[in-house]
């Protein structure tokens, strides 16, 4: 798990009729995403933030602490509580007594908190009855017997108290993101790309906030992602779009007969590199019009006169576009060398470009 300074600020943590607290809560953010790019809201009067990195860069955790203490102080005029551990739930826990944990031992300061923080009144009674008093003697029930005995949402309790899982269900105010960017003035965001299981890290959120940071200071080009569009081959349906635009309403459903099948690179060049073809006599392969190659590829010479061997070849896959207008003709040749590397060439206007690389 991350080590995380959380900054607790109870005068925040309460929300005021004329909102103040949001706004002072914002402003805070702000100073401490100066001294921090990856500082998180979690809720109000609660902000986490990584102390690894800020700990080198200032010379130390305690460096680190007086900063975010002096900071919070000049901004709203309190003192903060500071608490650093490994993971949201003990860092929140640490935060709230004001203690530092020190490297490696945030699994005994977890295991000797008492089981309320885990804010199941039910769980504390049976587990009092039980003679569990602790975080440390629930984690040490065997999970098929928590099953047994309880509900699905103590079996992730169970996981949090054993370190198997950083933080609480509902630990996090899942609005607040949302209230900072209307306070803001955000126009809000776009669709969000989040893991093949549906989940979403920690990670993720630090870097769409940096992004986000990045767009605002320097333009709403400055930051860009991939897309798809439209297209017959992968390097004319891949396209880089703003980051944070909303998604187009139109669907490209059309058929696009000819279209490059899988595997598609996993990187497109927006410039494609110009390369020579060789055959194991060192001479040039080209296309011919039907289609075929001249001779079996047995080297790929780069701009820099770097030469890579051919292991490995599939196609070429020949395509003629606009026959009616441009008559525009290409084709496409897979190529692994030596190297293990593996890159799509097109051959274009006789000459070959390298337009894609695989993983």
């Amino acid at each position: 798990m991350e080590r995380l300074l959380a900054v607790w600020i109870e005068t925040l943590g309460e929300e005021k009729p004329d909102g103040s607290s949001l706004r002072d809560y914002l402003v805070v953010l702000d100073a401490l995403t100066v001294l921090c790019p990856f500082t998180e809201p979690v809720r109000l009067g609660l902000l986490v933030l990584p102390v690894r990195g800020p700990s080198r860069f200032f010379g130390g955790e305690e460096a680190v602490l007086h900063a975010v203490r002096q900071s919070v102080r000049d901004l709203v005029g309190c003192e903060p509580s500071l608490g650093v551990a490994d993971g949201l739930f003990c860092a929140e826990l640490a935060a709230r007594a004001g203690v530092v944990v020190r490297p490696g031992e945030t699994d005994s300061f977890r295991r000797a908190q008492p089981l309320s923080v885990l804010g199941r009144k039910d769980l504390t009674t049976t587990c009092r009855r039980l003679g569990l008093h602790t975080m440390g003697s629930f984690a040490d029930l065997e999970r098929a017997r928590v099953a047994e005995r309880f509900s699905t949402s103590v079996l992730q309790l169970h996981r949090v108290a054993r370190g198997e899982s950083s933080e609480l269900g509902g630990q996090r105010d899942p609005r607040l993101a949302k209230r900072l960017r209307n306070l803001r003035g955000d126009d809000g965001l776009a669709d969000e790309q989040i893991g093949f299981f549906g989940q979403r890290g920690a990670g993720d959120d630090r870097a769409q906030a940096a992004a986000y940071r990045v767009r605002d200071r320097l333009g709403a080009d400055a930051v860009v992602v991939a897309s798809l569009r439209g297209g017959r081959v992968p390097e004319d349906r891949a396209t880089l779009v703003p980051f944070g635009s909303p998604a187009s309403a139109v669907v490209d459903d059309a058929p696009w007969p000819g279209q490059f099948r899988a595997p598609a690179p996993a990187m497109t060049l927006q410039h494609r590199v110009a390369v020579q073809l060789h055959d194991e006599h060192g001479e040039q392969i080209s296309m011919g019009s039907r289609g075929l190659l001249s001779a079996t590829p047995a080297s790929l010479l780069f701009s820099s006169q770097a030469r890579r061997e051919v292991v490995w070849h599939a196609g070429p896959w020949p395509l003629v576009e606009r026959w009616w207008a441009l008559n525009r003709r290409r084709a496409h040749l897979q190529v692994v060398l030596v190297t293990g590397e593996a890159v799509l060439l097109a051959a274009e206007l006789s000459r070959w470009w390298v337009v894609g690389i695989y993983d």
